[in-house]
């Protein structure tokens, strides 16, 4: 596999605090890689190593084939969680001016900026001071400003904090379309529903070390218990249950529906498949909900943490 970022066994101390420890991470290129981990476990401080705001004690980071330098600096584009911006600026004088220091020259960051303003409707917004905009109306301008010169890697710390629902879904478009243009994007946030929509890949980092990593789906497929949940209307509810229990190990569901069905959590065994089970219900009744418990990324997340 090709990789952009290659993170070996680099470790960081804060005086007597150990914040990372040999943690290795490997992002492909073209990918969004979810870096994962409650507050404190040091993901914060990983991501600073990349852009090298600090340094670390030991190990290695590789940015497209060669160790990290000044020089990449203009290859990452980095959304943090706390954001930058000079409230009392202009939105247009202060996003050319970040641009710039960026390497673009004033003409090509007017186009691009044009080009993204008018993407993402925020036009009327260049005369204005970011002290006259809401949090969400900042972050946008705040995303144009780390996407608009097209860096090779992308860094987003928690990018969606202060958007509603609909303008978190217009910046989710954004960054898997930019993953599509061959884009390489770090995604770290505690919303494990855009890990489920995003990520391709992930690393859990827990109290400074990496405790999981590798592609979202194949994790889920380790994590899963083979475990189906099922409604089903019976023909004969009498003795329905009772038959189920002896053949499949059961347990009341509880999941949400507009019918009056029975509902089951049923684990299968190694010798059973999921359409034995089905084959069964469908002699029994008319099923009407049949889905397998795959565990979500929050599931994996709290299991990991609470498990190390």
């Amino acid at each position: 596999m090709d990789y952009l970022l290659e993170v070996h066994d680099v470790s960081k101390k804060f005086g007597d605090f150990t914040a990372l420890n040999k943690v290795s991470i490997a992002v492909p290129k073209g990918s969004v890689f979810g870096l994962l981990g409650p507050n404190g476990a040091g993901k914060t401080t990983l991501i600073r190593i990349i852009n090298q705001i600090t340094m670390p004690d030991q190990g290695r980071v590789i940015l497209d084939s060669e160790s990290l330098q000044p020089k990449h600096i203009k290859d990452i584009g980095y959304l943090p969680e706390e954001r930058g911006l000079y409230k009392s600026m202009k939105v247009g004088e202060q996003a050319l001016y970040l641009a710039q220091l960026k390497g673009l020259s004033k003409q090509e960051a007017k186009k691009r900026l044009k080009y993204w303003f008018e993407r993402l409707e925020i036009g009327d917004w260049w005369n204005k001071k970011i002290q006259e905009l809401s949090k969400g109306m900042a972050q946008k301008i705040q995303f144009v400003v780390t996407v608009l010169h097209e860096p090779k890697l992308l860094i987003f710390d928690e990018p969606f904090s202060g958007f509603d629902p609909i303008n978190a879904n217009i910046i989710k478009d954004e960054i898997i379309r930019l993953k599509e243009n061959g884009a390489t994007v770090i995604f770290s946030t505690h919303r494990m529903e855009s890990v489920e929509e995003l990520c391709d890949h992930i690393a859990l980092i827990h109290q400074s070390n990496k405790i999981l990593d590798g592609k979202l789906i194949d994790i889920k497929r380790a994590y899963k218990t083979n475990t189906f949940e099922v409604g089903i209307n019976p023909f004969q509810e009498t003795g329905f249950e009772n038959e189920l229990i002896s053949r499949f190990k059961t347990s009341k569901a509880s999941y949400k529906s507009i019918g009056d069905e029975l509902k089951y959590n049923v684990k299968l065994s190694d010798a059973d498949s999921a359409n034995d089970l089905l084959d069964f219900l469908m002699t029994k009744g008319s099923v009407c909900h049949f889905v397998e418990q795959v565990p979500s990324a929050n599931d994996i997340f709290i299991q990991s943490v609470k498990s190390n």
